[in-house]
């Protein structure tokens, strides 16, 4: 073989060897029409893609398809995978699901990209159900990830979903882009995203509304960065609830900013039980939110007790610090907009209230603190301007 020949064959060799695999769900029997189960086409397809050596593409094209439970686990043999969803993914009814947790189920995969596509949760019958006081399961998240690195969620809806929409549970270094949550206000416990025991996590440009928090933020979760929220119906962005157990790990290094509340319970809240814990929230900055007719705009509550047991007489050990509201706007529902009501053994420290403009029907919002010690900065138009 001549010297030039060989250099051509090499490089074809490298660029085939370089080129991405693609794997149709369809070519492994999956069927659109939303009736047919195509659970196992989608378990074919993603074997192919996570024993790849090279970077690989699962596709997903328009249609509806009906999926049971489902796990995609890793870890796989590259670290390179496109996962494109240009149709729907279509729950059974929760009573095929049952009790379980969730519904798909992403497990210690490195480097996944999510591009698009529809999760239909079908919940509707099952918020009826709970709505009605029958005996129902639970239900299950629509989506859960777990023990995940670097992964990217962009372009993803979520309609209706059992319980939580995405869940992000122990992992890093993740980003999520342009995601919508659509649940009705009524649906109970339908949080949109939920991330905890997580590093790194970065949730832009997306539209949430749904039924329970827009964002709930659980234990262990360090380095948050949310930006460019818009949040209606829900019960706003929340930090827990903290301290349902005493060996809880804390949250820190929280930023939430460019955001905007619209008809809900909360705006930017801070939850914690009543009751002895070790664990902790410092290092949070929510700055440049805008409200709009929201019924508490800001509220820290260490009194949470719902169901009376366990913590009634208790206060909060979450201890609580360096938070700081900067530049937040527009018009509560309530004659209260800021409600600091902290732990009688742990006060809040290092509360910063800074450009807090909140009116309640054309007059300056009230403000209340209990335990609560920090400064106000720049114009607080509250009355009291502080109460800390």
């Amino acid at each position: 073989m001549s010297k030039s020949l060989l250099v051509v064959v090499v490089l074809l060799y490298t660029i085939f060897m370089s080129a991405k695999a693609a794997y149709n769900v369809v070519d492994f029997g999956a069927r659109s029409g939303g009736k047919i189960d195509s659970t196992k086409a989608f378990q074919a397809a993603w074997a192919a893609v996570c024993r790849s050596t090279k970077p690989a593409t699962i596709q997903v094209p328009r249609g509806r398809f009906l999926l049971n439970r489902i796990a995609f686990r890793g870890p796989c043999k590259n670290t390179k995978i496109n996962f494109r969803i240009y149709g729907t993914l279509v729950a059974p009814s929760y009573t095929v699901i049952g009790t379980a947790n969730q519904w798909i189920w992403f497990y210690k995969v490195e480097g996944l990209s999510i591009y698009g596509g529809v999760l239909d949760g079908q919940g509707t019958s099952l918020y009826a159900c709970k709505l009605a006081k029958r005996r129902c399961p639970g239900g299950a998240a629509s989506v859960m990830f777990f023990g995940m690195k670097n992964l990217l969620i962009s372009g993803l809806t979520s309609i209706n979903s059992e319980l939580a929409h995405i869940v992000i549970n122990g992992c890093q270094d993740v980003s999520m882009r342009g995601i919508k949550i659509i649940a009705p206000d009524e649906s109970p416990n339908t949080d949109g995203l939920h991330v905890q025991m997580s590093k790194g996590i970065t949730i832009t440009k997306s539209n949430i509304k749904t039924g329970d928090d827009c964002i709930s933020i659980g234990p262990g979760m360090v380095n948050l960065w949310v930006e460019g929220v818009f949040c209606g119906p829900g019960h706003g962005i929340s930090i827990g609830s903290l301290g349902k157990v005493v060996d809880e790990p804390g949250v820190q290094n929280i930023t939430v900013r460019s955001v905007t509340f619209s008809g809900t319970q909360n705006g930017l809240r801070i939850k914690t039980w009543g009751r002895h814990s070790k664990g902790f929230v410092k290092g949070v900055l929510f700055e440049h939110a805008v409200m709009q007719n929201v019924k508490f705009p800001i509220v820290i509550d260490q009194n949470y007790c719902p169901t009376l047991k366990g913590c009634p007489g208790q206060h909060s050990g979450i201890k609580i610090s360096d938070v700081r509201y900067n530049d937040i706007r527009g018009t509560s529902a309530t004659e209260v907009a800021v409600k600091l009501d902290c732990s009688r053994s742990n006060p809040c420290r290092g509360i910063v209230l800074q450009d807090v403009k909140l009116t309640y029907k054309n007059k300056p919002a009230l403000s209340s603190c209990k335990h609560a010690v920090g400064k106000v900065k720049g114009v607080v138009a509250l009355a009291p301007p502080s109460c800390l």
